[in-house]
């Protein structure tokens, strides 16, 4: 990386990521690292030119306040204190510090260039992958989301035809979502695109497992067994590709912050995996991977795709996943996002998704009981995906979308309207 660096150490903050960003946002490249980090692991890490020590409420671990070694003080490198400094370093107690004093300690303390833009990031990872890939193939998860088409991109800018994509229709996509990947990748563009059809397979192995954690690994490695499968009938296939991005490994979990939920591309990989990981956007927030897939090219319309998680509806049908609430899922979700589109919301809000639970309540259909699901709609607005609020929707819209499921999905009989923001709740239900 040529990019100038600022180092931001966790010291049990809740606000390292609002911190990376506003640094980023100064032209500036930041990445957050654990508070015990060594002075020769910092004095490794490329160009960096300044260190914020972050605490906060987490600072306490085990009853113990966790701090920096003694050692990276002497290392001359410019330290700036937020919210619980440090005896050794001395400096004033502050809060988060706003865009000036940021200003001043970024440029004038550590003299940083700004220099982080995505034309730089692209020639930086393409170099990176160059030196990484060699002369090999590299093996990437097509799922058609931002993430892997930006993924798809990067990689075919470096690599050329070394691309080997394959798109795994695990039964958890949304409607008609594999038959779309198919189209654009393999007969528009071209791609080197594999396509395998493995949902009695993953329905198989995730029949009557109702925790979402072990949802998620369980599909994160049934996703590494297909790709070695795949590999297996190809030659020189040495990595896979993966979509994974800064925030995914954030809520896995750091030192001094608790998991918030295990990603299937960082925590649901299995201990024997036979690739090395090729991840070139682990270091962007979303809205950056956005403009990463801009700069190179991509149209608007796959850029601004909604997201949709890994495991796909696996995580929006809670619960030990059954074939008939799938599909309560699968359609309610394909309504909703044709209202949106119909309503203008489709270019306004962020993410918008249904979740079936696995409980049912009374209701009437043609003057008779039943008892039936629920479905409850989810419409939030973020920028980086780590705080997010909720859209506020007109009623008439929300009215014609609950008719439409009631009277079109199967097994349903009534519809709620998600009002929680994150947090406390996360984007996600499971």
């Amino acid at each position: 990386m040529k990019q100038d660096m600022i180092v931001i150490l966790d010291l049990g903050s809740t606000e390292n990521t609002t911190l990376a960003r506003a640094i980023r946002e100064l032209g500036v490249y930041s990445e957050i690292y654990p508070h015990d980090i060594t002075a020769e692991e910092l004095k490794a890490l490329p160009n960096v030119k300044g260190v914020v020590l972050n605490g906060g409420e987490n600072r306490v671990v085990d009853g113990v306040p966790v701090d920096v070694s003694p050692e990276l003080y002497g290392c001359g490198i410019p330290m700036l204190a937020v919210d619980h400094p440090t005896a050794q370093c001395g400096q004033k107690l502050q809060e988060l510090p706003g865009r000036e004093t940021l200003e001043k300690f970024v440029f004038t303390d550590c003299g940083a260039q700004a220099n982080w833009n995505m034309k730089n990031f692209i020639a930086d990872q393409v170099e990176l992958i160059r030196s990484q890939v060699g002369e090999k193939k590299v093996l990437l998860a097509l799922s058609g989301g931002v993430d892997s088409s930006v993924v798809a991109a990067l990689l075919l800018k470096a690599i050329g035809d070394q691309l080997v994509c394959v798109h795994v229709n695990h039964g958890l996509m949304r409607k008609d979502e594999s038959e779309s990947v198919v189209r654009i990748f393999r007969d528009q563009l071209k791609a080197n695109l594999i396509y395998v059809d493995a949902t009695d397979r993953f329905l198989g192995k995730l029949e009557g497992v109702a925790d979402p954690e072990q949802k998620r690994k369980i599909i994160g490695s049934e996703f590494i067994r297909v790709f070695e499968e795949e590999a297996r009938k190809l030659q020189g296939i040495d990595f896979l590709g993966q979509g994974t991005i800064y925030p995914d490994i954030i809520e896995s979990g750091t030192k001094t912050a608790k998991m918030v939920k295990s990603h299937h591309n960082v925590g649901g990989l299995p201990e024997d995996l036979q690739f090395q990981l090729v991840e070139p956007l682990k270091q962007l927030f979303k809205d950056e991977v956005r403009a990463c897939g801009l700069e190179l090219g991509l149209p608007d319309g796959m850029v601004f795709r909604q997201p949709f998680p890994g495991p796909g509806l696996g995580v929006r049908c809670l619960g030990a996943i059954t074939r008939e609430r799938l599909e309560a899922v699968r359609e309610s979700d394909a309504i909703l996002r044709e209202e949106f589109q119909k309503a203008g919301l489709d270019k306004k809000v962020w993410q918008y998704f249904t979740i079936v639970p696995d409980f049912k309540s009374v209701g009437v259909k043609d003057n008779a009981r039943c008892f039936e699901y629920p479905v409850i709609l989810r419409a939030v607005n973020t920028v980086d995906a780590m705080t997010a609020t909720i859209e506020q929707l007109d009623w008439p819209v929300l009215a014609k979308i609950t008719d439409r499921i009631l009277h079109e999905v199967k097994n349903v009989n009534r519809v709620c309207y998600d009002l929680s923001p994150k947090p406390t709740a996360t984007i996600e239900w499971e």
